[in-house]
């Protein structure tokens, strides 16, 4: 409670000054407060209350508070000419005083929404300028009555709810912006996250067939190349053809066959609709897996096996393979968290990953819906 207090003391401290102010001003009979209309009294002290407690709470935050203080100076002088000029003549729709009150509004605007109000000042100032017009045009008239007057005031309000709607739609597009390009920003990290991973191991398999000067590690090299060139310029694109990213994986595939000489066995199976598209390098993350902690780990009778399929209504993946289950297994690692936050971004509510860890099988299944 107390930091709650600390937090918004501004609004207290501001409620203490308009209330001074306005009681001070009452009392030089500047102003007239209409006790006799309580919701209208509530209505302009809440008004003060809020604009002068937003400028004090935001005015910490603010870099060019002299500036600020200006502004909220000059907008003070307006209101005080604005009441002083209404009670000193009493004149009944005096048009000095609607005049000062538009330039009060358009102030105001100003202050709380610079931006905004740069961005359609043009605007914002041909519609009221064009309401003053008419109402001096109307004023002039002998005939001038109330319901002229209620017109006037209306043409006045009238721009008000137009003006904040278009406000919460700039403010719905900064923000539905904002959360793209964040978005973006994070699968751009989380490829980042899984190329280095990829060229880590790939350079491991060519530094062993290196090593033992193996005559295949020229095709190493050749298939290194291929798997680079689609991380990189694939790799960024939204999405690739399924057929581009089921190379992908047999060039992956074929360089771990060629490193491995003991008995492994990898079936990978796919059968899908021409043309059909994904985001690049989902499927890699859980091959790699079934590698690292599979196949790379076992002595004997290691396997995989991978199966991609899609039809008009969905895409699947599937992969399982043996591992060792040791003491403490951590099969998932950073890779599958990737793979989980990837997919968030990518295809939220259309996808579903199911990982099933036995003792010593490890099974997991990606569907994504279209």
């Amino acid at each position: 409670m107390i930091s709650f207090i600390k937090k918004y003391r501004a609004f207290g401290l501001a409620a203490i000054i308009v209330a001074a102010i306005t009681l001070y001003l009452e009392h030089l009979d500047f102003i007239r407060i209409p006790k006799d209309e309580p919701l209208e009294t509530v209505v302009i002290f809440g008004f003060w209350w809020i604009v002068t407690g937003f400028a004090l709470y935001n005015l910490k935050y603010l870099k060019n508070k002299k500036t600020v203080l200006i502004k909220i100076g000059f907008l003070s002088f307006i209101a005080f000419l604005t009441f002083g000029t209404d009670n000193y003549f009493n004149i009944p729709n005096n048009p000095i005083v609607i005049f000062l009150i538009v330039v009060f509004w358009l102030g105001l605007l100003y202050l709380v929404f610079p931006n905004f109000f740069k961005k359609y000042s043009v605007l914002i100032v041909l519609v009221y300028g064009l309401i003053l017009c008419y109402f001096f045009y109307l004023r002039l008239d002998e005939n001038y009555t109330a319901l002229y007057h209620h017109r006037v005031l209306n043409l006045l309000m009238f721009p008000i709810p137009i003006i904040f709607f278009i406000w919460l739609y700039e403010q719905w597009k900064w923000f539905k912006t904002l959360k793209s390009e964040k978005t973006k920003a994070e699968l751009d990290l989380l490829k980042t996250q899984v190329n280095p991973h990829f060229l880590f191991n790939s350079l491991n398999n060519l530094y062993s067939l290196t090593v033992n000067q193996s005559p295949e590690a020229p095709d190493v090299v050749l298939k290194l190349s291929d798997m680079l060139r689609y991380t990189i310029y694939e790799g960024k694109n939204d999405r690739v053809l399924l057929s581009e990213e089921i190379q992908y994986l047999k060039n992956y595939i074929a360089l771990h066959e060629i490193r491995h000489k003991k008995n492994v066995t990898i079936q990978f199976t796919h059968n899908i609709v021409p043309d059909d598209k994904v985001a690049p390098l989902l499927f890699i993350i859980l091959l790699e897996n079934a590698f690292k902690h599979g196949i790379e780990k076992l002595t004997n009778d290691a396997y995989a096996i991978i199966k991609l399929n899609s039809d008009k209504n969905q895409i699947y993946f599937s992969i399982e393979n043996n591992y060792e289950a040791p003491a403490e297994s951590n099969h998932k690692g950073i890779g599958i968290e990737n793979l989980k936050r990837r997919l968030l971004l990518i295809y939220p509510d259309a996808h579903q990953l199911i990982i099933n860890q036995m003792p010593s099988v490890y099974k997991v299944e990606l569907t994504i819906r279209k």
